[in-house]
């Protein structure tokens, strides 16, 4: 991918990253109290440069790594994810978690879900995903559930609600054992668990309760994914996860992340998300990313849809403490 900066997102790069550093092994030392970090590594761009952060920050030695495939993964994922941590030169080890994920039910409520839409789609040969739809007409957002046969050919129906949330709930299962598994290694080592969401993950929602959402840490929280993109050559990062389009790697058809959540590509994203987060203008925005300003208007308002409905995401737990009875 290209790792060009828009102006509007230009930073000194170098200057972040031992910003970043920085920051790491004060929270580590300071706050936290912990020996290292581990990390999921994905064999994404977020994960990749999160761990080449880490190993900045305090050495390979003290940067443990986990790759945690499950049946629906690709298996690009798992070569990436060993290719980094060749590269970084850290300890990782790999755990298929698809044997935990069927005992915990994940796939069989998955499949009923979608064969309550599709009859007959059949687990075992016929693959799936989700795609979002709506946002850029100007509409609310709604989600389409594709499904294809052995022979290649795609079937596409919009999901009606149960159907939608019982998929997306099996499926958060996945990022919810990923965290009890990294947590696991952390405690026995004493470190602490790294995220990996960027800005636009973070900000617009893009992530799992107690799942991917959770950390000890989160470094690149801050960073547009461009910027990720940008930084990622600087911190170790093998040219093959650099030119990787990003993908959510979650259902067993080839999803790309814009294509389930954002709806633009991120390149446009990163500039529409700086627009909304400055309070440009709609005309702005659609001359900085060659869109029409109706659409613009329409991009910014989904931008805040998905703030303003995600936001609990980031609250902890309601409680009475503190308050009057």
């Amino acid at each position: 991918m290209s790792s060009k900066l828009h102006p509007n997102l230009a930073i000194d790069l170098d200057a972040e990253i031992e910003r970043i550093a920085q920051w790491m092994r004060q929270s580590l030392g300071r706050q936290l109290r912990k020996r290292g970090c581990v990390i999921a590594m994905s064999g994404g761009i977020d994960s990749a440069v999160t761990a080449g952060l880490c190993v900045k920050a305090i050495g390979p030695d003290r940067v443990f790594g986990l790759m945690l495939p499950e049946q629906d993964s690709s298996s690009n994922s798992t070569q990436r994810g060993k290719e980094l941590m060749r590269s970084l030169g850290i300890q990782a080890i790999e755990q298929n978690i698809s044997e935990s994920l069927s005992a915990l039910g994940c796939y069989k409520a998955r499949d009923a879900a979608i064969q309550s839409v599709f009859p007959t789609y059949k687990p075992d040969s016929w693959k799936n995903k989700i795609r979002i739809t709506g946002g850029l007409q100007g509409q609310f957002n709604r989600f389409e559930l594709v499904v294809e046969d052995p022979k290649g050919a795609q079937f596409t129906e919009e999901l009606p609600l149960e159907a939608y949330l019982t998929i997306v709930a099996a499926t958060n299962y996945k990022q919810r054992l990923r965290k009890s598994i990294e947590y696991f290694h952390a405690d026995r080592l004493n470190y602490a668990v790294m995220g990996t969401p960027n800005r636009l993950e973070y900000k617009l929602g893009f992530f799992v309760k107690n799942g991917d959402g959770s950390a000890d840490l989160k470094p690149i929280a801050h960073l547009y994914k461009s910027q990720v993109y940008a930084m990622a050559p600087k911190v170790g990062v093998p040219e093959s996860i650099c030119n990787a389009t990003p993908t959510t790697d979650t259902y067993s058809l080839e999803q790309g992340q814009d294509e389930f959540y954002f709806a633009l590509p991120y390149a446009q994203m990163d500039v529409a998300m700086w627009c909304y987060e400055k309070q440009r203008s709609a005309n702005e925005l659609a001359k900085l990313i060659s869109i029409s300003p109706e659409q613009a208007e329409f991009v910014l308002t989904d931008i805040r849809r998905k703030i303003e409905t995600t936001a609990p995401l980031h609250w902890a737990g309601l409680h009475l403490l503190n308050t009057e009875s």
